[in-house]
């Protein structure tokens, strides 16, 4: 999958997942989820669940914490599918 759909299917997770317009919250990428988004751990929860979903892939909760902008989120996320994407090929 390429970076720019890596970028708008988590961009198109979170506006979903905060009832915001997609480009408002491209707008704010760097805006930190829980002090600008007002987003909580219930929700930060629910946009990692919609991206394993999304992705088909498993993302350790331990790299909930990484989920602190949108920015954050899809660096967080190209990460996890590299990983994947390297131990598929060992297999």
């Amino acid at each position: 999958m390429s970076t720019l759909n890596v970028e708008k299917e988590v961009t198109a997770i979170v506006a979903e997942v905060t009832e915001l317009k997609e480009d408002e919250i491209w707008g704010k990428r760097d805006a930190n989820f829980f002090k600008d988004l007002e987003i909580d751990s219930l929700l930060a929860l629910e946009i990692l669940a919609l991206i394993e979903k999304k992705f088909k892939i498993q993302i350790p909760e331990e790299r909930l914490v990484d989920i602190t902008s949108l920015n954050a989120t899809i660096d967080m996320t190209k990460a996890v599918l590299a990983e994947q994407q390297k131990m598929e090929k060992v297999k």
